[in-house]
């Protein structure tokens, strides 16, 4: 039974009852990343479709979770907190190198508190999505009685540190779940865990009532967003996304199409090398950094075309929201994005990896393309991300739990 009274639970009212399985969220975040939704989303698939038979609740670490407490109590998501103070305002969030030492302070400050509550609350579960070495450290050195899901968040860059430590702790990780199959088949090959422990999740990406009702909302988007003339791309605006090779291959493709312009939804580390690009290449009246959205469908409705430069994404939560509202898109060939999600070309159309000569080829194929093309496209990639809807995550995530059980 928890205790109430204790400053530690908090966002809302929690309630335990003792039939109920205990389901514990581990996900520090210090930036803004798709992971943080698919928590969520994976907490509300539970509470809806459940029947009450799981109490799931996520662990704040040093009160990142804070940040989201209005979404949190409207939703009825609760959190347990290990330190009543929110530590995270005071850490360091952009850099590589700063970046590193948070990860380093979270995890001296927590380890031994995450132990402690672990130890006392026996959660049947713990899910561990982010900053996964200090929980998986913990499990190295002590024996639970909790079963730890490894649960894979993007594409995971197998370092040699990264492997070994897997290799070390993957006997007593009970699963391991992946967004996607390709990943999944990854780590397969790698030999790194048992086959038996890795499953396929797909993230709860697709919240379908929630869609179809801020899709219709007037968000008031910029004058110049047209379905006819507008190419729109999303995310932070990072190394990964790969935003400025989109900028250079827009430069290009704007001297043939020249009613054409671009919108980039998101912030992030690179906005000034980005605006700067922008100048350069005088597009300040083609290219619109339009800063983060909460609302996005607005904009993917009326665009012609969504553009994904990645150089990696795993599933690629905006692919999916874009292609779930019938948009054409333009990808990379990144992995696992355009293997997964865009079936290598049949759901979508491609160009060649951080290719400034493909991407500027392959746009142009495009914009000539005849219509029934890429209708059959659409249509086939709707169908594919369906595969991310709560309810899906939620049927598959049961089966998972219940399969252990037995």
């Amino acid at each position: 039974m928890l205790d109430l009274k204790k400053p530690r639970y908090g966002i809302s009212k929690i309630i335990f009852l003792s039939f109920k399985m205990k389901i514990y969220y581990w996900s520090p975040y210090i930036n803004e990343v798709a992971t943080i939704r698919a928590v969520t989303n994976s907490i509300i698939s539970i509470k809806k479709y459940s029947k009450k038979n799981f109490d799931p609740i996520i662990v704040d670490s040093v009160g990142e979770w804070s940040n989201k407490k209005e979404y949190l109590t409207k939703n009825n998501i609760s959190t347990i907190k290990l330190f009543n103070r929110n530590i995270i305002k005071y850490l360091p969030k952009l850099g590589f190198i700063k970046s590193r030492l948070t990860y380093f302070v979270i995890f001296f400050l927590t380890v031994f508190k995450l132990h402690k509550l672990i130890k006392r609350d026996k959660p049947e579960y713990l899910i561990i999505h982010l900053l996964t070495f200090i929980p998986l450290s913990l499990l190295l050195l002590f024996n639970y009685k909790t079963k730890f899901i490894l649960r894979i968040s993007g594409y995971p860059k197998m370092t040699f540190l990264r492997t070994l430590f897997w290799k070390f702790v993957s006997n007593k990780i009970y699963y391991i779940t992946t967004p996607t199959v390709t990943t999944a088949d990854m780590l397969i090959k790698k030999k790194i865990f048992k086959f038996s422990k890795i499953k396929y999740l797909p993230d709860p990406v697709l919240k379908i009532a929630e869609i179809e009702i801020k899709k219709r909302i007037n968000n008031n988007v910029e004058k110049e967003l047209s379905i006819n003339n507008s190419l729109i791309s999303i995310g932070r605006l990072t190394h990964q996304k790969n935003f400025s090779l989109l900028i250079n291959g827009f430069c290009e493709i704007s001297k043939k199409y020249e009613h054409l312009n671009l919108f980039i939804l998101g912030n992030g580390e690179e906005m000034n090398k980005l605006k700067e690009m922008i100048s350069k290449l005088n597009l300040t009246k083609k290219v619109f950094l339009v800063g983060y959205k909460e609302n996005i469908y607005d904009y993917l409705k009326n665009s012609k075309l969504f553009i994904l430069p990645s150089l990696w994404e795993d599933p690629g939560f905006v692919l999916i929201e874009a292609g779930y509202l019938n948009k054409t898109v333009f990808s990379s060939d990144c992995p696992n994005a355009s293997v997964e999600i865009l079936n290598n070309g049949n759901n979508g159309f491609l160009f060649e990896n951080n290719s400034l000569k493909s991407f500027v080829k392959k746009l142009d194929e495009l914009l000539e393309k005849n219509d029934d093309e890429i209708f059959r496209k659409k249509v086939k990639l709707k169908k594919k991300c369906k595969e991310f809807t709560l309810f899906n995550h939620f049927k598959i995530l049961q089966s998972i739990i219940k399969e252990n059980e037995n």
